[in-house]
């Protein structure tokens, strides 16, 4: 039903924002194939995502990544994959940028170590304040660090009477303009004023925009309570009925063709971008990174405690009241191992465990501070280990990383470093930029901006000629 749609509008991408990997996609992925649409999809869902508020890139968040790697890795018609959605969102949330760059680097290795070229991309929220750091933020640094492709979520082009100046579709153009890497829309389509009529689409594939960006992806599909939907779907029922949206949509769709670029005449002219400065609004020190998940690390840290929690997970009451511990703990005495600081680029030796496993060090340390008396949590199970497995923790520190490197030891500033927050420790964790969890958060925030990008001579993939449109929500549409 849905791709029928899709081939009538003309487009050639979706984006999708959450997947089960654990079903089998072959028949969804065919058909789409079958009609020239590529894919982009979003690595995180709501529980395995980068918290913009309280940060950490784990072993268990990229394991999770990865094996949706694995099973998306063989369908040709992937397009991209994108490592983050509006997560750094305003100026106090800007230190998640450094995990979510963490996180590109290591599914870029991951990719590579798989034989797989697919690039791996960031979707910011178009804020004015954080904006340029942001752009410049992910194309900074090495190679391996920095994001593969670029994508804006924008919601400035609203109602009949807005251009490609008004709308300030012309400030975002220019912002790009020497950008190394390919950038893309990959939400635009805002919604004040209904029906929309898309005029924008007017820039975004045609020569306001075409030079600079690589294809836009409309934002949404499907309609959802928050009204951006061209069609209306029961799910569970084969009927759909089509909004005027979709109509107007379709017309520009129809009337504005890109024009596209082969691989072989591309050649792009920009250079590097320079990673912003600490600020008062940027609180990240050039391209230092968290390190690499090391499970093995992880583990050999927990085999070294003498006073841990008992379960592998707890329930949301459980981790509340663990995070309130914790908290207390790290504010009595030094946590640097488990806590970092983004604005001095510093790392504990720890920071990458998972939440459970950097709390049980928070109690074993509180454990040796009252001279082995105190191990008890109200509410967890906790228990005394008498003798260790490890007893030399600069073994643990010498373990390989989930990537197979040398984990070297970090070494910390004199400074602490970022703290728990508190309820950090439940089975569940806490999502990310535009996952469903807070699905809401972020599609109000875009109801209130707006913009967009073009197919054109940023082509993303090296598979002969391709314009990169993507889709959103959900199930987005992409143009063309």
């Amino acid at each position: 039903r849905d791709v029928e749609l899709f081939k009538d509008l003309g487009i050639n991408s979706i984006r999708v924002y959450e997947v089960d990997y654990n079903k089998n996609h072959d028949t969804c992925m065919k058909l789409l194939e079958d009609a020239g649409i590529y894919l982009m999809l979003d690595m995180p869902s709501p529980k395995y995502s980068i918290n913009r508020a309280q940060p950490y890139w784990d072993h268990d968040t990229m394991s999770h990544w990865a094996a949706k790697v694995d099973a998306f890795a063989k369908y040709p018609n992937l397009v991209g994959w994108i490592a983050g959605n509006e997560v750094a969102n305003d100026k106090d949330t800007t230190p998640s940028a450094a995990f979510v760059k963490a996180a590109i680097r290591d599914m870029k290795a991951y990719l590579k170590s798989k034989g797989l070229k697919t690039p791996v991309g960031y979707a910011d929220n178009d804020d004015m304040e954080i904006r340029m750091n942001l752009i410049n933020y992910f194309n900074c640094g090495d190679e391996e660090t920095r994001a593969d492709f670029y994508g804006i979520n924008t919601y400035r082009w609203c109602g009949d009477d807005a251009t490609f100046q008004s709308s300030g579709y012309s400030d975002i153009t220019k912002n790009m303009t020497d950008y190394t890497i390919p950038s893309l829309m990959t939400e635009y389509g805002c919604n004040l004023v209904r029906p929309r009529m898309f005029h924008e689409v007017d820039s975004i594939l045609g020569s306001d925009m075409n030079e600079i960006f690589s294809g836009g992806i409309m934002y949404e599909f499907t309609e959802e309570d928050n009204n951006y939907g061209v069609v209306k779907v029961s799910y569970g029922s084969s009927k759909v009925e089509k909004t005027e949206d979709y109509d107007n949509l379709k017309k520009v769709y129809t009337k504005d063709v890109p024009k596209g670029v082969k691989m072989s005449e591309y050649k792009p002219s920009g250079k590097d971008s320079v990673c912003p400065q600490v600020s008062s609004v940027w609180k990240v020190k050039g391209d230092i990174l968290p390190p690499t998940p090391s499970s093995a690390r992880c583990q050999c840290m927990i085999d070294s405690l003498g006073c841990t929690v008992k379960k592998p997970e707890l329930n949301a009451d459980e981790g509340k009241a663990l995070g309130e511990v914790i908290g207390n703990i790290c504010g009595q005495t030094d946590c640097k191992d488990i806590s970092y600081d983004t604005s001095k680029g510093v790392y504990g030796n720890y920071a990458a465990c998972e939440s459970l496993q950097r709390s049980a060090w928070a109690l074993n340390k509180n454990f040796i501070n009252s001279r082995y008396t105190q191990c008890e949590v109200d509410g967890v199970d906790t228990t005394i280990i008498k003798s260790p497995k490890q007893d030399d923790t600069d073994v643990c520190l010498a373990m390989k990383d989930d990537m197979g490197n040398i984990a070297a030891p970090i070494t910390s500033s004199d400074d602490d470093g970022e703290e728990l927050g508190n309820g950090d420790d439940s089975d569940e964790k806490p999502g990310s930029g535009n996952s469903d969890d807070d699905e809401d958060e972020d599609e109000d925030s875009s109801s209130r901006k707006s913009s967009k990008t073009s197919a054109g001579s940023r082509p993303l993939v090296s598979r002969g000629v391709v314009q990169l449109v993507a889709g959103a929500a959900a199930l987005a549409l992409v143009a063309f």
